[in-house]
C-alpha cells in the first residue's frame, strides 16, 4: 500500500551552483535520472552561469536561479533566511515528488511534505580540517552548527566517498541515514595522439588545490606543465603560477579533449572528497598522478601513482620517472581506465534511485 504513494519516475528538485564541480555532478546525474525516466528542475545559487552552461542546462532540464547564495559565499547565517521559503515555492509550483540538495546546510528550515536529500560534496569544516588541521571555530561556528542540523533534518545523507564519509562523522559527530555513493562520470575521448605535456585541472583559487607544490614541481619537470581552471576565487581569491601555463577558465569539452591528449594527469589536491577530474582523466586513459590523500588512495590505489602532497620534488620525480617510460604511462593508463569502468554514471543514478525510494518510503510511514 505505502509503496504505491511512491511515484517510480520522480519530479525532482535539485540544487546547484555554477562555481565549483557541483555543475558537472548535477548535469551529469540530471542527464541520466532523466534516460530512466525522472525529471529534474535545477535550482541554482550563487553567481549567475556562464552562457555556455545556461546553454547546456537548457539542452539537459529547467534551469531556476534563485536569490539565496551558497552557505559557503558568505559569512553571515542570515543572508540564508530566504532559501526555505525560495525551495518551498519550487516545491509547490513543479508539484515536486523529493528534493536532492546538493549542500546539507541547504535542508535548514525546509518544511516539505517530501523527501529531502542532501549531499555532501564539501564543507567549510572539513575543508579545514584537511587543509589547515584546524576545527571550525569563532566566525566558522554557525556553518558547523548550520551542516550539523541539515544533516539532523534530511530524510538520507550522502557522501561521494567513504573517505569523506568518516571525515564527515570526525568533524560531526554520528550522522544518521549516512551512505555511501561513488560519483561517476561519461566517457572521456580517445585522442589520436598523446603529447609530452602533463595537465592539470582545479579552481586553483582554492588553497586545498594546492597550486603552490603544482608550481614549484613545473619548475623540476621537464615536460611543461598546463593548468586549466580559474585563478581567481569569488571572495578575492587568486593563485599565482610562475611555472606551470595558466589556461585559465576554459569549456568542459575542451578540458576533456586536453585531458585526452596529454601523457600524464596531476592532480596535487590536498583536499578531495571525490575528485571528479581525476575520474574524467582516466576514462581517457591518461595516467594519473596523484597526491597522496585518503580519498585518492581509496579510489585509485594500484591504478595510479602517488606522491608526498607537500613535497614538489616528489612530485616531479614520480612524473619525470614517467616521461622517461612509455610503456609504464601506457600500462598505468590502462589500469586507470579499468578503475574508472567501476564509476559509471548508470550505477551513480541507480544506487541514487535506490535511496530516492528508501527516503520515500520512510516519509510516507510517517
Amino acid at each position: 500500500m505505502l509503496q504505491s504513494l511512491i511515484p517510480r519516475q520522480r519530479r525532482i528538485l535539485m540544487t546547484v551552483d555554477a562555481v565549483g564541480g557541483v555543475w558537472r555532478y548535477a548535469l551529469d546525474l540530471t542527464r541520466e535520472l532523466i534516460t530512466g525516466g525522472d525529471s529534474v528542475v535545477l535550482a541554482g545559487l550563487g553567481p549567475k552561469p556562464s552562457a555556455e552552461q545556461v546553454e547546456e542546462a537548457d539542452t539537459v532540464a529547467e534551469l531556476v536561479w534563485l536569490e539565496t547564495p551558497p552557505d559557503w559565499m558568505t559569512r553571515n547565517e542570515p543572508d540564508l533566511d530566504g532559501l526555505p521559503q525560495e525551495l518551498c515555492a519550487l516545491v509547490r509550483d513543479y508539484a515536486i515528488d523529493l528534493a536532492h540538495l546538493n549542500a546539507p546546510a541547504q535542508a535548514v528550515g525546509l518544511d516539505l511534505p517530501c523527501p529531502v536529500v542532501a549531499v555532501s560534496h564539501s564543507c567549510v569544516v572539513t575543508w579545514l580540517r584537511a587543509v589547515k588541521a584546524q576545527d571550525a571555530g569563532g566566525e566558522w561556528t554557525w556553518q558547523r552548527d548550520r551542516n550539523r542540523t541539515g544533516f539532523d533534518r534530511a530524510n538520507a545523507v550522502i557522501a561521494p566517498s567513504r573517505s569523506h564519509a568518516a571525515m564527515l562523522e570526525a568533524c560531526y559527530g554520528p550522522i544518521p541515514g549516512l551512505s555511501v555513493v561513488n560519483n561517476g562520470t561519461r566517457p572521456g575521448p580517445v585522442a589520436a595522439r598523446r603529447e609530452a605535456v602533463v595537465f592539470a585541472a582545479a579552481r586553483w583559487w582554492d588553497e586545498g588545490k594546492n597550486s603552490v607544490t603544482l608550481d614549484h614541481a613545473a619548475s623540476l619537470i621537464r615536460w611543461p606543465v598546463f593548468a586549466a581552471g580559474s585563478v581567481h576565487g569569488p571572495d578575492g581569491q587568486v593563485a599565482h603560477f610562475s611555472n606551470v601555463a595558466a589556461l585559465g577558465s576554459i569549456g568542459h569539452q575542451e578540458v576533456r579533449l586536453l585531458m585526452a591528449r596529454a601523457a600524464v594527469f596531476v592532480s596535487p589536491s590536498v583536499y578531495e572528497p571525490f575528485g571528479l577530474a581525476a575520474l574524467e582523466a582516466a576514462t581517457s586513459a591518461t595516467p594519473l598522478v596523484l597526491a597522496d590523500i585518503p580519498t585518492y588512495r581509496e579510489l585509485w590505489d594500484g591504478a595510479a601513482l602517488f606522491y608526498n602532497a607537500s613535497d614538489p620534488h616528489d612530485l616531479a620525480k614520480c612524473v619525470d620517472g614517467l616521461c622517461c617510460d612509455d610503456q609504464h604511462r601506457k600500462r598505468l593508463g590502462q589500469a586507470a581506465a579499468r578503475r574508472a569502468r567501476r564509476f559509471s554514471l548508470a550505477k551513480q543514478a541507480a544506487a541514487m534511485r535506490d535511496i530516492y525510494g528508501r527516503s520515500a518510503l520512510s516519509v510516507a510511514e510517517h
